[in-house]
């Protein structure tokens, strides 16, 4: 049996391959590492991004009002002729709570109408939730199997998608509308739907 002195050339090669699955390891996890550092989850592409809305025929969420009146449900027709901000959202969901400020805010731009679609949630639930935290919507549809909300791309909760006069898809927001991203994003994203 032969042994491997350490100025024997064997012992470089030997080595390299006990080294190689590590370098190969730090190198893989340095690209992780940058690749998650870059991307901002709220940039996320949509394919919908320039097509009409997809179907839509949701009911409404029963017993909620807003000024006095019942709230209906969504349909296509909902987008017709108006710049619209639709959020996707449920009482489970703890970042929607959060951004219910920014959706008041919103809602009082009556350039704009805002919009809801309340995904896979208790009626019972949802109706807890706005009663407590502010109900935004002249809209809210109500998707208990998360189908129409497959069909408009969404990832998770909240989401939110702004529909032009045309009824396109312009723009879309994955997350919690925030102070930051309502200045920096969300409002210029309006403004060029309006100026269209």
């Amino acid at each position: 049996m032969s042994e491997v002195s350490p100025g024997n050339p064997g012992s470089k090669r030997l080595n390299f391959f006990v080294l190689l699955p590590l370098v190969a390891f730090l190198g893989l996890a340095a690209l992780f590492f940058v690749r998650l550092g870059a991307d901002d989850a709220s940039r996320l592409p949509s394919a919908l991004i320039g097509h009409p809305t997809p179907k839509t025929d949701l009911p409404p969420l029963a017993g909620i009002e807003r000024d006095g009146k019942a709230v209906p449900g969504l349909n296509n027709a909902t987008f017709e002729g108006a710049v619209t901000l639709v959020n996707v959202w449920a009482s489970w969901c703890v970042p929607c709570r959060d951004e219910v400020p920014y959706l008041e805010q919103l809602s009082k731009d009556k350039r704009i109408q805002l919009v809801g679609i309340n995904y896979k949630d208790s009626s019972d639930n949802a109706r807890r939730f706005l009663n407590r935290y502010g109900n935004p919507f002249v809209a809210s549809g109500v998707d208990n199997n998360g189908r129409t909300s497959i069909d408009w791309g969404v990832y998770g909760v909240p989401e939110n998608f702004l529909i032009g006069r045309d009824g396109r898809i312009v723009y879309k927001l994955v997350g919690p509308i925030t102070a930051e991203n309502l200045v920096k994003v969300l409002k210029p994203e309006i403004e060029k739907a309006l100026a269209k």
